[in-house]
C-alpha cells in the first residue's frame, strides 16, 4: 500500500510542484562580466542649422519661356499666388512673400533673402553675403526656372541680364563656388535632374583645385566639402514639369513648403466621385485650424503626415542617412519628409523628383495607405466642421490608436527573428499626446525589454529628446514608466548622464527613489539609473551629493526588495568613489557602520555590493588627504570585511573582498612590509642578493614557510587590542584557534587553510595597537590564496605577489646599501588608534587637514605608501579588479528570460536516460525492492576498472548513474550501459583528498555534483550528467566553491570533510574530523547555523547522516559516540540524545523513517559491530556483530538493508532486522570478479543496486539475482 501510494505521489497523483533548484541563479551560469553593450552611434556627430536662405525666382511673367510649348488651359498657380491676376512686379513680390512665408513655418529663426529676376552679380552678390553671415552653418538656394530655359547640359542654369532682354546662364560651378559648404539647394525646373549630376563632378574639380592650391606651398584653410551638400531637384533629366490646370505650376516647391495643402487636392482629384462627393477643390484652403495645433483638423493632419513621413524614412533609409537627413537640421527633415510626398505625387505625373543624397522609392509605400485613410476620415467631416465655429468639435483620428495596436501586435506575436517594427517613429510621435503617451510609454517599454538591439533602435530613431523633455513631467501615472525607460537607455549607453545632469533630469530620480508610495521594483531603476550617473562623472557626484542622494540611499537598504539594496549600496559606493567630499559627508551619517549589516545579507549579490561600497570608501581618500581619523576609519573596515566575509559561500563576495582589501594593501604598504619581515624573518637566512634571488619561491610560499613554522610551534591565535572593531557574529577568523597540538602533523593530506594563521613570529609585533589588524588581513589574503574557488584564488595570488615583490625589493635595498631604517622600522601605534582617536558624532565635520591633530611625519612615513603606482589625480591604480557592478547591470540590459522546460527536451543532459516513462520506472523499483526476501543480491551488473582507487561512490537518486571519487578525480559510469559518461579532475589544494559526495538538484535539468575535500573546501560542479548519446563532450564546469568548516582537526587522519544534502530545505549540512556540525544555505550561499557536538577534544565527527524530513542529525565520532542534535533548538541545546555503547570509530550512521515519529538510526563501527536505535530508548534495540572488522557500510533506507565491507575481502548485506540476506566472497559467482579489500559502499536510493570499491581501483555493481 505505502508502495503504490509513494507511484503514485511522484508520478503526479496530486498537483505538480516546481522543483526547488539552487546555484541555478545568473551569477553560476555565466561569466561576472560585464555586457557588450557597445552603443550604436545614434547621436549626431555635429548638428546643423539652416540660419539662411535664398530664394531665387526666374519667373518672368508674363513671358513664357522659348523652349517650353505651354498647354492651354495650363497651370499658373505660384506659390498658391495667380501671377496674372496682378500686374506682374506686384505679382512676382506677391509670389515671393508667399513663398517666404511657407519657408518660415519650418524653419521661422532663418534669415530670408529674394531675388526676383534676378542678374548674375545679384546672384553672386546674395550668395556671397549669406555664406559670410552663414559662417559654418546650412545656407538653402531655392531656384524658381519657370520664366526661363531649362537648364543646360553643361551644368548652367538661367538668370537675366539687366534690361530683361536676354537670358544669361549661370554655371553650377561658380554657383558652388559662392555658396560654399554645407548648402542644400532646391530646383523647381525642368530637367533639374541634369544639374543633380553634374553638381558630382563640379564638386570632385573643386576638391582637385583646392588639392593643386595646398601642394603649390602656404597655408590655405580647408576645402569645403561639395560633396556633402544636398540637392532637391523637382524632375530628372529630359523631363518637363506637369502642367495640369488644377495643379500649382510649382507643384514640387507646392509639396516641399504646404503638404497638407498639396496632398489634400492631390487626394481629391485623384478620388473625385468615388468616396467623398460633394468636395472641391476650393475646400482644401478651408480646412479649420493651425499646423502647430495638434487639437485641430489641419494640426492632427499635419501630425500625421509627419509620423507616416517619418516611418516610411525610418524603414526605407539606411540608418546613417537618415540621421543625416532626418533628424540632423529642422528644416532638412521637414524638406525631406515632404519630398517623400513630392515622389508620391508627382510620379502620378510622369515625373520623377531626383535628389542627392538619392533615395529609394516610396511612391507605393504601405504607410501611404494609412494616410489616405486618415485624409478620408478628416475630408468626411469637414462639411460639418465648417459649420460650426468651434476648430476642435471633429472627432480625432484614430490613426495613432490603430498604430499602437499594429504595435502591440507585432510585441504580442512576432517571431524573435523578425524586423524591427515599422511603427517606432509613430511612437515617438504618440509621446507628444497626453492621451495616448500612458499606452506609447508602456508599449515602449515592452520593446525596450527585448535587448540592447531595441534600445538602440529606439535612440536612433530620435526619441532620446523626447523621453528627456517628459523628466519635466509632474505626472505621477507616468513615473513607473520612464523610470524604466531610463533604466534600459542608461544600461545600454551611459553617456546619456551628461544630458540628465545638464538638463537636471536627474532630480526626477531623485524624487522617485524618495517615493516610498513607489513599488521597490521602480525605486530600484532610479537607483540604478543615479548609480550610473555619478560613476566616474565628476559633475553627476557633486549634484547627487546636494541632491542627498546618499540619504535616500541609506534608507533603502534594509528594504526587504533584495535588488533594491543592492542597487542602493552600489550607488552609495559609486557616489563617493574617488570623490573626498561625499566620503566625509557618508561618515557623518555612518553609511559604513550601516552597510555592516548587508555583509550577513541573504542574497549574495547584496553581500557583494556591500564590500563593493566599503571597498570604495577606503579608496576614495588621495594619500595627501588621509587623516588620522580617516586611518582609523579604514582599519574598522578592514577588521569587519576579514572577519566577515573571508570565508563567505560565495565567491562572487569574496572576489569583491580581494578588490578591497588590495586598497589597505596600498596605502598602508611600509606597515604590510613589517608584518611581512617579521613573517618571513625565520626564513630570510642568508640576504645575499644570490641567495634572495635563488629562493624567492620558496620563502614567499605560503604552505612551506607557514607549515615549517607550525611544525615547531604551536598555532597561537594573534588577537590586538582592537580586535573587536566591526565584529559580527559571523567571526570567521575567530575559527582559528582550532590548531593541532604542537609539532604534529597531518601524513595524507595536506595542512589545512586553518593553519595559516598568524604563529610566534608575531610575537614581537603582537603587542602593538596596529600589528594585530596588519596580520589578520595578511592572513586573509594568504586564506584567499588558498581558495578553492580558482577566480578568488588568482586575484588574491596577485595581491600577494604585489607584497611579495614590494618585500624582495625593499630587502635587497637593505643588502645593497647596508641600511636598516627600512626594515627596521615597526608598526607604530600612531595617534589615531582606537585607544585614542578623536571621536565625531554624526553631523559633525572631521578634520580637513591633519596638522591640528597629530606630527605630520607618522602619516607619510608609516602609514601611507609613496612607492604605489597612482594616478594623475593621486588615487592608487587598482591591482586587481572585477566587473560584477558592470555585471549586475545586465538586469536591466538583457531581454526577459523566457520560461521553458528543458527536462525532457532533447537538449537536456539527462534525456537519454528518460526513456521509460516514470510511472513504469517507479512500479519497478517497488516490485524490485518487495523481491528483497526472496532474492539474493549477488548479481553483478556492472564491472569495471575506474581510473583510480575508489574512494566515495554515489548513486545518482533517479537514473543508474554512479558517481566515483578517488583521491582527486570523479568519474560517473552508466551502469546499465556499462560506459564511463564524464570524468573530471577536482582541482584539491594541496595533496588534500575527497571525502564526500552529493548529488545536487536531482531530477532538474540542472543537476550539480558536489564534492568536499579532507581540507574542509567544497566544490560544486555541473554538466557532469552529460547523455552518451552527445558526440562531443564539455568538461564539467566548478559553479562554486567555498571553504564550508576551518575547524578540521589535522591532529589524525579522519573521515574527511562529510556532507548530507536537503534538496527541500535547500540545506548542506556539513561536518567531520571536528566537533562542529555546520548548516549552509546554498540558495544564500551562507552558513545558516553552527551545532557544536560536545565531547572532548580527542574526538571528532566521523558519521554524519540527516533528512529534510525532521529536524534531526545525527553524527557518529571516532570515540564511539552517537549522538543526535535537533537543528530547532539553541546551539547550546542542540544535542538531545547521545549513546556510548559503540567502542570504536563510527564509520556510518543513517537515519530511517525520518518523517515519521519512530525515527530510527543505524550505526556501524570498525569493528564490525551494527547498531540499531529508536529516538524514544536510551539504549540500541538491536546489535548486529559481525565476524570481520569493517571498512565500508551502506544502508538502503527504503528497502531497509544495510551492507557491509572488510578488508576480508567479503561483502555482507543484512535486513535492518539483522538477518543475512547473502555474502559476496572472494571468486563469488561464476565468472565473477575478485574481490579486494572494500574501500566503499553505496546503495541506490530506490532501486536494490549495491555499489562497491576496492583496493585494486575496480567497481563492481550488485543486484538481485534472477534465480
Amino acid at each position: 500500500m505505502v508502495e503504490t501510494m509513494e507511484v503514485s505521489r511522484l508520478s503526479g497523483g496530486e498537483e505538480d510542484e516546481e522543483p526547488i533548484t539552487v546555484l541555478t541563479e545568473a551569477r553560476h551560469l555565466e561569466t561576472i562580466t560585464a555586457p557588450n553593450t557597445a552603443a550604436h552611434s545614434w547621436r549626431l556627430k555635429e548638428r546643423m542649422k539652416t540660419v539662411s536662405v535664398a530664394l531665387v525666382l526666374c519667373l518672368n511673367i508674363p513671358v513664357d519661356p522659348p523652349d517650353i510649348v505651354k498647354t492651354q488651359p495650363c497651370a499658373r498657380l505660384e506659390a498658391w499666388i495667380d501671377p496674372l491676376s496682378m500686374p506682374p512686379p506686384k505679382a512676382i513680390e506677391a509670389i515671393g512673400n508667399s513663398l517666404q512665408k511657407a519657408y518660415e513655418r519650418w524653419q521661422p529663426r532663418a534669415r530670408y533673402k529674394q531675388s526676383l529676376d534676378p542678374t548674375v552679380e545679384e546672384v553672386k552678390k546674395l550668395c556671397t553675403s549669406l555664406r559670410r553671415n552663414a559662417k559654418e552653418e546650412r545656407v538653402l538656394f531655392h531656384y524658381t526656372g519657370h520664366g526661363v530655359p531649362k537648364p543646360t547640359s553643361n551644368g548652367e542654369i538661367w538668370v537675366f541680364n539687366k534690361s530683361y532682354t536676354q537670358y544669361i546662364p549661370l554655371s553650377i560651378y561658380e554657383l558652388q563656388t559662392w555658396m560654399g559648404a554645407p548648402s542644400i539647394y532646391v530646383y523647381d525646373c525642368s530637367n533639374a535632374g541634369i544639374i543633380v549630376k553634374l553638381f558630382e563632378q563640379f564638386a570632385e574639380q573643386h576638391e582637385e583645385e583646392w588639392k593643386h592650391k595646398g601642394t603649390s606651398g602656404g597655408s590655405s584653410p580647408p576645402p569645403p566639402s561639395f560633396r556633402q551638400c544636398i540637392q532637391l531637384g523637382a524632375c530628372g533629366a529630359k523631363e518637363i514639369l506637369p502642367m495640369n490646370p488644377d495643379l500649382p505650376a510649382d507643384m514640387f516647391t507646392a509639396c516641399l513648403t504646404t503638404p497638407i495643402s498639396m496632398a489634400v487636392r492631390w487626394y481629391l482629384l485623384q478620388n473625385k466621385g468615388k468616396l467623398l462627393q460633394g468636395l472641391s477643390l476650393d475646400i482644401v484652403d478651408k480646412i479649420p485650424g493651425q499646423l502647430s495645433d495638434r487639437r485641430t483638423m489641419l494640426g492632427e493632419l499635419n501630425w500625421i503626415f509627419t509620423a507616416i513621413t517619418d516611418t516610411i524614412a525610418w524603414n526605407t533609409l539606411p540608418r546613417d542617412l537618415f540621421q543625416k537627413l532626418f533628424r540632423q537640421d529642422l528644416l532638412v527633415a521637414s524638406l525631406f519628409r515632404n519630398f517623400l510626398l513630392a515622389q508620391r505625387i508627382m510620379r502620378s505625373y510622369d515625373c520623377t523628383p531626383v535628389s542627392s543624397p538619392q533615395l529609394p522609392p516610396t511612391h507605393q509605400h504601405p504607410m501611404w495607405d494609412a494616410w489616405d485613410l486618415a485624409l478620408e476620415l478628416c475630408l468626411g467631416q469637414l462639411p460639418t466642421a465648417l459649420r460650426t465655429e468651434d476648430p476642435y468639435s471633429h472627432v480625432h483620428s484614430p490613426f495613432f490608436e490603430e498604430q499602437l495596436t499594429a504595435f502591440q501586435v507585432w510585441l504580442d506575436l512576432g517571431h524573435e527573428q523578425r524586423h524591427p517594427p515599422e511603427q517606432l517613429p509613430i511612437v515617438l510621435q504618440v509621446l507628444l499626446s497626453q492621451v495616448h503617451r500612458p499606452r506609447a510609454l508602456e508599449l515602449l517599454g515592452s520593446f525596450l525589454a527585448l535587448g540592447p538591439w531595441a534600445v538602440n533602435l529606439v535612440l536612433s530613431v530620435g526619441i532620446f529628446p523626447y523621453v528627456l523633455r517628459l523628466l519635466q513631467s509632474s505626472a505621477r501615472e507616468l513615473r513607473p514608466l520612464l523610470v524604466f525607460l531610463w533604466a534600459k537607455i542608461l544600461a545600454v549607453d551611459p553617456s546619456c548622464k551628461a544630458d540628465l545632469v545638464r538638463e537636471e533630469g536627474y532630480k526626477y530620480f531623485l524624487k522617485v527613489l524618495a517615493d516610498p508610495s513607489m513599488p521597490a521594483e521602480h525605486r530600484t531603476m532610479a537607483a540604478f539609473v543615479l548609480g550610473v550617473i555619478v560613476w566616474e562623472h565628476l559633475e553627476g557626484q557633486r549634484v547627487a551629493l546636494q541632491g542627498s542622494l546618499m540619504p535616500l540611499c541609506l534608507e533603502q537598504v534594509s528594504d526587504p526588495h533584495p535588488p533594491l539594496r543592492q542597487w542602493a549600496t552600489l550607488c552609495l559606493g559609486r557616489t563617493w568613489h574617488h570623490h573626498p567630499d561625499a566620503r566625509w559627508a557618508a561618515t557623518r551619517d555612518n553609511a559604513h557602520e550601516k552597510l555592516y549589516t548587508l555583509l550577513s545579507d541573504p542574497v549574495p549579490e547584496v553581500r557583494g555590493a556591500a564590500v563593493f561600497s566599503l571597498g570604495t570608501f577606503v579608496s576614495s581618500l588621495a594619500s595627501h588627504e588621509r587623516t588620522d581619523h580617516a586611518r582609523a576609519i579604514d582599519h574598522t573596515i578592514a577588521i569587519t570585511l576579514a572577519n566577515t566575509v573571508t570565508h563567505d559561500g560565495s565567491p562572487l563576495v569574496r572576489q569583491e573582498l580581494v578588490v578591497a582589501l588590495q586598497y589597505l594593501i596600498q596605502m598602508y604598504e611600509s606597515s604590510f612590509l613589517t608584518v611581512a619581515r617579521q613573517y618571513f624573518r625565520e626564513e630570510m637566512v642568508d640576504l645575499s642578493p644570490q641567495s634572495l634571488t635563488s629562493s624567492t619561491d620558496s620563502i614567499m610560499s605560503p604552505s612551506n614557510s607557514i607549515s615549517r613554522v607550525f611544525s615547531r610551534q604551536g598555532g597561537r591565535q594573534v588577537t590586538s587590542p582592537n580586535q573587536t572593531l566591526g565584529t559580527s557574529p559571523d567571526t570567521s577568523l575567530t575559527d582559528y584557534g582550532h590548531m593541532s597540538p604542537v609539532g604534529v602533523k597531518r601524513t595524507a593530506s595536506t595542512h589545512s587553510i586553518s593553519s595559516l594563521g598568524c604563529s610566534n613570529v608575531f610575537s614581537g609585533v603582537s603587542t602593538l595597537s596596529y600589528s594585530g589588524m596588519y596580520c589578520k588581513l595578511w592572513q586573509t589574503l594568504i586564506t584567499l590564496e588558498r581558495d578553492p574557488f580558482p577566480a578568488v584564488a588568482s586575484m588574491a595570488k596577485t595581491v600577494v605577489d604585489y607584497g611579495r615583490s614590494k618585500y624582495l625589493n625593499k630587502k635587497k635595498q637593505v643588502v645593497l646599501t647596508g641600511s636598516r631604517d627600512i626594515m627596521e622600522q615597526k608598526v607604530e601605534s600612531a595617534p589615531g588608534t582606537p585607544v585614542n582617536k578623536p571621536i565625531f558624532m554624526p553631523g559633525e565635520s572631521p578634520p580637513s587637514t591633519l596638522e591640528t591633530s597629530t606630527p605630520t611625519r607618522s602619516r607619510s612615513r608609516n602609514h601611507l605608501n609613496n612607492h604605489s603606482e597612482e594616478n594623475d589625480n593621486g588615487f592608487m591604480k587598482p591591482l586587481v579588479t572585477t566587473e560584477f557592478v558592470e555585471w549586475s547591470a545586465k538586469t536591466f540590459i538583457l531581454p526577459r528570460q523566457k520560461t521553458n522546460d528543458e527536462l525532457n527536451s532533447p537538449s537536456s543532459p539527462l534525456h537519454g536516460y528518460s526513456d521509460r516513462s516514470l510511472n513504469s520506472r517507479l512500479l519497478a523499483e517497488s516490485e524490485e525492492r518487495r523481491s528483497v526476501g526472496t532474492n539474493k543480491l549477488d548479481d553483478q551488473v556492472f564491472v569495471h576498472r575506474n581510473p583510480g582507487p575508489p574512494a566515495v561512490l554515489l548513486f545518482h537518486p533517479i537514473h543508474p548513474l554512479l558517481t566515483v571519487a578517488d583521491k582527486s578525480n570523479v568519474t560517473i559510469w552508466d551502469v546499465e550501459r556499462s560506459l564511463r559518461v564524464s570524468h573530471w579532475s577536482n582541482n584539491n589544494v594541496g595533496s588534500s583528498c575527497i571525502s564526500a559526495l552529493s548529488v545536487i538538484n536531482s531530477g532538474t535539468p540542472s543537476t550539480y555534483v558536489a564534492t568536499a575535500c579532507d581540507d574542509g573546501s567544497v566544490r560544486i560542479w555541473k554538466d557532469v550528467y552529460q547523455s552518451s548519446h552527445q558526440a562531443t563532450r564539455d568538461p564539467p564546469i566548478l559553479v562554486t566553491a567555498f571553504q564550508a568548516t576551518l575547524d578540521i582537526n589535522p591532529a589524525t587522519r579522519g573521515a574527511g570533510l562529510l556532507l548530507s544534502w536537503e534538496q527541500d530545505t535547500t540545506t548542506l549540512v556539513t561536518g567531520g574530523d571536528s566537533r562542529t556540525v555546520r548548516l549552509w544555505d546554498l540558495q544564500a550561499e551562507r552558513r545558516t547555523m553552527e551545532l557544536p557536538t560536545g565531547g572532548d577534544s580527542t574526538s571528532f565527527i566521523t558519521a554524519l547522516h540527516s533528512h529534510q524530513a525532521g529536524p534531526w542529525i545525527v553524527t557518529g565520532f571516532s570515540d564511539g559516540y552517537v549522538r543526535v542534535l535537533d537543528r530547532r533548538l539553541t546551539s547550546n541545546r542542540a544535542v538531545v540524545r547521545q549513546w556510548r555503547e559503540h567502542s570504536s570509530w563510527l564509520i556510518s550512521a543513517h537515519l530511517l523513517n525520518a518523517s515519521q515519529a519512530t525515527t530510527k538510526i543505524i550505526t556501524g563501527v570498525v569493528s564490525g559491530e551494527v547498531r540499531l536505535w529508536d529516538m524514544r530508548q536510551s539504549n540500541s534495540v538491536q546489535v548486529c556483530a559481525p565476524n570481520q572488522e569493517m571498512t565500508a557500510m551502506a544502508t538502503h533506507a527504503n528497502a531497509h538493508l544495510f551492507a557491509t565491507g572488510s578488508v576480508n575481502q567479503v561483502i555482507g548485506v543484512h535486513h535492518a532486522s539483522g538477518s543475512s540476506v547473502n555474502v559476496i566472497k572472494y571468486h563469488e559467482g561464476f565468472m565473477g570478479q575478485r574481490i579486494a579489500p572494500v574501500s566503499c559502499l553505496a546503495f541506490h536510493p530506490r532501486r536494490v543496486l549495491l555499489a562497491a570499491g576496492t583496493t585494486d581501483s575496480y567497481i563492481t555493481v550488485y543486484g538481485l539475482s534472477r534465480r
